[in-house]
């Protein structure tokens, strides 16, 4: 079995600058070898689930913006600058980049915490329609879909770093 430090090492950043999800699933004793990416998700998801209010408000505002100054300024961690790339936000027109720019500003002045969609296997058009059709919902609506995408995201992660149960 993995360390705590290590597996904290390995693990802590899966939910955004998030250590303290997996210092819990390591310390609760919840995640058993072999490594999985379901087995670790699970684990990891049942901390974040947990987690009081305001914590799970710091991991959904530990997310950078979607192709937000973060990224422009080159500060993303290596996680969501590989996914956003693989979506085409680094490639934006100067008007797609105004459109992201003014969603990203009204989203987080009405709910509190940047746009969280997990990226993968979507392209600026489908996201900015998430977008679009989200910033309709009702603040208790998207908490709970932006906790279900985060979860989502560290699925993704977890799976490129773990193989999946034979």
């Amino acid at each position: 079995m993995l360390s705590r430090e290590d597996f904290v090492s390995r693990f802590g950043g899966v939910f955004e600058h998030s250590p303290f999800i997996a210092e819990r699933a390591y310390d609760a004793g919840s995640v058993k070898e072999p490594l999985t990416a379901s087995g670790v998700h699970a684990a990891l998801a049942a901390v974040f689930r947990a987690a009081g209010r305001e914590e799970r408000l710091g991991v959904l505002r530990a997310h950078p913006d979607l192709a937000g100054r973060l990224a422009i300024a080159g500060e993303l961690t290596e996680d969501s600058r590989k996914e956003q790339a693989g979506a085409g936000l680094d490639r934006l027109s100067p008007a797609e980049h105004a459109r992201f720019t003014e969603l990203n500003s009204a989203y987080v002045e009405k709910f509190g915490f940047p746009f969280i969609i997990a990226v993968k296997g979507l392209g600026k058009d489908d996201i900015l329609s998430a977008f679009e059709a989200r910033i309709g919902n009702n603040r208790d609506d998207e908490l709970a879909t932006a906790a279900a995408q985060v979860e989502r995201i560290a699925l993704l992660r977890l799976t490129s770093m773990l193989p999946e149960a034979e």
